[in-house]
């Protein structure tokens, strides 16, 4: 069989295109706010900026009705600490969690995600998403609330996290935003935004982008713009053949590219995880102790159980204990934060040592989750319900499994095992990949109480805001930002289109289709570019090996990208991603040779700075995109205090449109 290249040099005809093809014809909108990206961010924005009302107008590469790393579903809802039955704050929340993260992490961001988490679930509800046990198929259970019918995950003492039938969270959405009338452009690729001014006074006043069946050129003038794109992948891996991944491989950082080009600061960069790539199980496909399968017994080849340990190493004699915090212990963390397992936050875990007493020959692999040592409601939750709503797992996993007569009464599943410590914080129990594997840590930009980047009109939620990651808090976000675009946009100006930027971009994202010296295909330029921030910006780092990496990707985007070609505009959108990529990878070797240390936190090891977190370091490092190449600031971890002249977490939210009482419910 001929590759697709091979094919095409055999002198074979080219497919027709099923689509009109007019590359460069002029599409012009306008709206008051523009939400760039239609993921869980974006819809919800959407939604909370039209409710405000304000036009609307949602741009969605792919199709909004499912698009996005949640769109395919959710199993369970972090940070609900506004519902009934939570016994903690959204100030506890936040300032635990700001504390774990040893200060990296987005202090707005966070705590306006525990403050409506709730009223952002309460949405999904009365749009047609179900979040209580109506049909009382858990009643009696230790995780059922019996008065609401809530049911509850990981802490079921403090009940925060809580479990959802959220299959088809998406599609409600998609449904949601048309009835209230906001406007959906699928299939349209955003690739730079418009902007007036300079400096400080710098403002986005729309987007430009391109059709990913057409390839028309869409023009958007906008009065506020919200940057909701998800976290970007296929910039460490990529293969199309085969690939295993936790994330949308169609969020590829487009929408950190326009914001960079634009100049919009971002921080945490620097950080990645180490990743499976192509060894990785199907997310949660296997009996994964923690998250999803939280609480579930691993036996091994003997049967033998594998013991649970609280916050102290403490053994545990039952399996409710796994789901109370530990004695002294205010409360547990819900899996998938993605904070490091602190000695206050401890969830209840495997034993740490697992690793070394395999070893040792006490326990014999291979290791099984037994879900039938469970309760009964504890097993139907866990594979009924979240193997059954999460999206990565409801076809591929629950279906695929029962369809072939897996039964969790009787039936086990095997568990990877590997040393924790290969994983930093994110013990995913998925596969151990090559160290120089990596995926997207929780970068992006840096935001103020409004969500608002220093580029005026321009707000962000969800993944593009640094420190996010879960599915609730990009819903809760999305909710106050799409609030606050519609507000700024109330009373905005219009700004006149600069016809010279248009022109710019056209030539920019048009020049695959007439490429310089010998073309190549995008799939070559992306592993390209992979491989070069594998061997250069991987596990281990160094000021001389950044800087070899920073050199090569400015050759690339002077040799290969020049010479990347499209044949039809799938390939032009490919192509253009690349393009975006290559933002994407200098803003991250920037970011990373800025900081000259080591951070556990961070997942971040520079050979040349060793030590792990010094006291000078406990810092954010911001940049942006400057004339001569990243203009980089220290930022203190509480920047989103020392700039506001309210003391506390509430005080500052309700000073900046946050809403109280019976307002967050309408």
């Amino acid at each position: 069989m001929s590759t697709w290249h091979e094919y095409l040099n055999e002198g074979n005809p080219v497919p027709l295109w099923p689509y009109p093809v007019n590359y460069g014809r002029e599409n012009r909108l306008s709206t008051d706010v523009l939400i760039f990206g239609g993921g869980i961010a974006g819809s919800h924005a959407a939604i909370g900026a039209r409710k405000a009302g304000a036009r609307v107008l949602v741009v969605e590469k792919e199709a909004t009705k499912w698009s996005g790393n949640g769109g395919a579903g959710v199993d369970h809802w972090l940070s609900a600490c506004t519902n009934p039955c939570s016994k903690i704050t959204p100030e506890e929340y936040t300032k635990r969690v700001l504390i774990d993260c040893g200060g990296y992490d987005c202090g707005p961001l966070r705590y306006i995600s525990s403050r409506e988490s709730w009223e952002a679930l309460l949405d999904c509800e009365s749009m047609g998403v179900k979040i209580r046990d109506t049909d009382e198929e858990f009643k009696g259970a230790a995780f059922r609330d019996e008065e609401t019918g809530l049911l509850f995950a990981y802490d079921y003492e403090n009940r925060c996290e809580i479990r959802v039938w959220g299959h088809n969270i998406k599609p409600s959405l998609y449904k949601g935003m048309r009835k209230l009338g906001v406007e959906i452009l699928d299939r349209v690729m955003i690739t730079a935004f418009l902007v007036e001014g300079e400096g400080a006074s710098r403002r986005v006043c729309g987007a430009m982008g391109i059709h990913t069946r057409t390839g028309e050129f869409y023009i958007i003038e906008a009065k506020a713009v919200v940057l909701a794109t998800g976290l970007p992948g296929r910039i460490w891996n990529f293969s199309t053949e085969y690939r295993s991944t936790f994330r949308d491989p169609n969020c590829t950082g487009e929408g950190v590219s326009a914001a960079w080009r634009a100049g919009a600061e971002f921080t945490r960069l620097e950080e990645s995880f180490p990743d499976s790539g192509t060894l990785a199980y199907i997310s949660y496909a296997v009996g994964n102790a923690h998250n999803t399968w939280h609480g579930c017994p691993i036996v091994d080849a003997n049967g033998k159980e594998i013991p649970w340990v609280d916050r102290d190493d403490k053994e545990l004699s039952s399996i409710e204990e796994r789901f109370r915090p530990a004695q002294g212990q205010r409360f547990m963390l819900g899996d998938g934060l993605r904070v490091p397992p602190s000695y206050e936050n401890q969830n209840k875990k495997l034993a740490p040592d697992l690793p070394d007493r395999i070893r040792s020959g006490e326990f014999v692999l291979p290791l099984y989750a037994d879900l039938s040592r469970m309760p009964e409601k504890e097993r139907r939750a866990i594979f009924g319900l979240m193997v059954g709503n999460e999206g990565r797992t409801r076809i591929p996993v629950y279906e695929t499994l029962t369809k072939a007569g897996f039964d969790p009464d009787k039936d086990m599943l095997a568990v990877p095992v590997m040393d924790p410590s290969a994983y930093c914080h994110s013990n995913f129990w998925a596969g151990v990949g090559a160290p120089q594997w990596r995926m997207w840590g929780c970068g992006g930009v840096v935001v103020d109480w409004d969500l608002r980047t220093n580029l005026e009109g321009l707000y962000a939620a969800g993944g593009a805001v640094f420190g996010a990651g879960a599915h609730s808090g990009a819903a809760a976000s999305g909710r106050f930002a799409g609030r606050r675009a519609a507000d700024f946009a109330s009373s905005a100006e219009e700004v006149p289109v600069d016809d010279e930027q248009i022109k710019r971009e056209k030539k920019r994202v048009y020049a695959p289709l007439n490429p310089e010296g010998h073309p190549i295909g995008w799939k070559e330029l992306n592993a390209g570019i992979g491989r070069v921030m594998q061997d250069y910006c991987g596990q281990f780092k160094s000021e001389g090996g950044l800087s070899e990496g920073l050199r090569l990707i400015g050759e690339i985007r002077e040799s290969e990208a020049a010479s990347v070609s499209a044949a039809n505009p799938h390939e032009l959108i490919h192509a253009v991603e690349c393009l975006a990529m290559l933002d994407v990878c200098e803003a991250v070797i920037h970011a990373s040779l800025a900081r000259k240390a080591s951070s556990d936190y961070l997942c971040f090891n520079r050979i040349d700075y060793p030590r792990m977190d010094p006291p000078e370091w406990r810092k954010l490092i911001a940049l942006r995109k400057g004339k001569e190449g990243a203009e980089i600031r220290d930022l203190p971890f509480d920047y989103f205090l020392k700039d506001s002249n309210a003391p506390s977490l509430e005080e500052n939210y309700l000073a900046h449109g946050g809403l109280s009482g019976k307002e967050a419910h309408k």
